[in-house]
């Protein structure tokens, strides 16, 4: 397939900029195993799941990973940890007006503390800190707000750019699972009520999320890698939605991922895993754990977009976004969500 084949014409004014005052207040469009599209509000799925139906949530917490400094010489850089390898060793992603070489020194936030690049590491940089990283973050780092927001971050993002299950000791990410923002307490409460089951993966979302496809044969695209954990209880509790006939639902892309990647690992059988995954799912891939998909709305032409068409397919998808322009729902993080029944070709 070509890359052309996920393009979609998309007015500038449909991307949310900021989230709306309540999680939950969010519009929903169902996409049903047919094919056809349904109009409703996010809180609509309390009816649209059964009783002993299982969510599926990514229970990662994103980094204030943005850090501004200047090089020796006094040039702006801005450097974005990507991941951390230790308490002073991390790979980062570096803006400067040109790439430092190994040695170079940098110096971040207002009292300039030393990160000194060390070398390569694929597309990223090895950097060394003088104070441990997570402090250096807290301290000094912003939120790694995605770039279409055209904005630094602001205080509203603190709360709202994270889950309210954020579990604070998996503080990795530097970019949030967008789906679970929808979610409030409120809303989780009701589902639990209803019977409603929900079990946590951990998917530490990277940069690279947001990095365009750049083959115009789809399958010759390269995945970047992320790191995942699909704990046994997970995995047992999955096992038990199957025995009894109900759907397995995964909230967002990352969580899907994060399941599928296990089941890839295990020959196609589902069991508990960690590890490193660059797991690319596009139509013609056959899902293994997943029913359906709670997301929200993809950019035209990326790796999430190939995704949900390989769900559902990719008419389908098309035409429900065609829809969803014209009936102005809102895009991408901070915008309205998509429930996706999967067709079975």
């Amino acid at each position: 397939m070509q890359l052309s084949d996920f393009n979609f014409a998309l007015p500038d004014a449909l991307i949310a900029r900021y989230p709306l005052n309540t999680r939950s207040a969010s519009r929903l469009l169902h996409l049903d195993a047919q094919g056809q599209y349904h109009d409703g509000h996010f809180t609509d799925i309390l009816n649209l799941l059964d009783a002993g139906d299982l969510l599926i949530l990514n229970d990662t917490k994103v980094m204030k990973a943005r850090l501004k400094g200047k090089r020796a010489t006094g040039g702006a850089v801005e450097v974005l940890v990507e991941r951390m390898q230790d308490k002073f060793i991390a790979h980062c992603h570096i803006k400067a007006s040109n790439a430092p070489k190994a040695g170079a020194e940098l110096f971040v936030g207002e009292d300039e503390i030393k990160v000194t690049v060390k070398g390569r590491h694929e597309n990223l940089f090895i950097v060394e800190f003088s104070q441990p990283i997570l402090d250096v973050l807290d301290q000094y780092g912003a939120l790694p707000i995605p770039p279409y927001f055209n904005r630094e971050a602001e205080e509203i993002d603190t709360e709202r750019y994270q889950t309210v299950f954020n579990d604070p000791t998996k503080l990795a990410s530097v970019a949030a699972p967008t789906a679970s923002l929808h979610f409030d307490q409120n809303l989780l409460e009701k589902l639990e009520a209803k019977g409603i089951q929900k079990t946590f993966v951990t998917l530490h979302v990277g940069a690279g999320t947001f990095l365009p496809v750049r083959s115009s044969d789809i399958a010759n695209h390269v995945m970047h890698s992320e790191w995942c954990d699909v704990p046994e209880h997970t995995v047992e509790l999955i096992r038990q939605t199957k025995a009894r006939g109900n759907k397995v639902i995964s909230v967002g892309t990352t969580a899907t991922r994060a399941v599928e990647s296990a089941a890839q690992a295990h020959g196609g059988k589902l069991a508990a895993w960690t590890g490193d995954t660059q797991i690319f799912i596009y139509p013609g891939y056959q899902f293994k754990v997943i029913d359906r998909l709670i997301t929200n709305f993809h950019l035209p032409e990326s790796t999430l977009l190939m995704l949900v068409s390989a769900l559902s397919n990719r008419d389908a998808i098309l035409n429900a976004y065609q829809h969803a322009v014209e009936a102005q729902y809102r895009f991408f993080s901070y915008g309205d969500a998509m429930l996706i029944d999967q067709i079975h070709p």
